[in-house]
């Protein structure tokens, strides 16, 4: 039986920094989406077994949707592509060395892919896992009604659907070939409505 308790966010000064930073620049509904991630990956880590570095997981956590946010919206790549970016940048700034960096920048872009390969890339897996989740209630049975209790009251939606859908349908319009564009397109609205988590 996991807690939100046994899930503290990392105690090292970039988690305190990635935190303070997507406080600055998130809406209240996506800093509270991002903090729900980092919960539901980690979690998923725990019950699983699956060795993963919690500092680069929840950094990830932190930025995974950071280009939504106006100031680093991106009119040329893809969200998650310039989620990464901005990371990168991010985690220069912490003085993490060029190999991790790169890392946090390709664990933000794989939250888009539809499966990352655990042995692969445990952080990657956990993230889109977790993402997925969060957003359409993918595998929401992966966990404890208790414990989806637990999150949601640490860490309530506020209003995140209608908020999300509107950033996706405005990446999916002006960038036609990105994740986004390619998430509307298969229905992403109705998977959204039906997440048991907004029941």
């Amino acid at each position: 039986m996991i807690s939100t308790k046994d899930l503290a966010t990392p105690d090292t000064a970039a988690s305190s920094a990635a935190l303070e930073v997507a406080s600055g620049y998130l809406s209240s509904a996506l800093l509270s989406h991002s903090r729900r991630v980092y919960l539901w990956a980690a979690g998923y880590g725990e019950l699983h077994g699956i060795q993963y570095d919690a500092e680069l997981l929840f950094a990830a956590a932190m930025f995974h949707d950071i280009a939504l946010a106006p100031e680093f919206d991106s009119h040329t790549v893809s969200f998650e592509e310039a989620g990464g970016h901005v990371a990168q940048v991010f985690a220069a700034g912490a003085g993490w060395p060029s190999a991790r960096r790169e890392r946090l920048a390709e664990v933000i872009v794989r939250h888009m892919w539809p499966d990352v390969d655990v042995a692969a890339d445990p952080e990657g897996h956990l993230l889109s896992r977790a993402a997925a989740l969060d957003i359409v209630g993918k595998d929401v049975d992966d966990f404890s009604p208790a414990f989806r209790a637990e999150v949601l009251r640490d860490y309530p939606r506020l209003g995140l659907t209608a908020e999300f859908l509107a950033c996706f349908q405005a990446q999916a319009d002006r960038k036609t070939d990105s994740s986004a564009a390619r998430a509307i397109q298969s229905g992403l609205a109705d998977r959204i409505a039906a997440n048991p988590l907004d029941g």
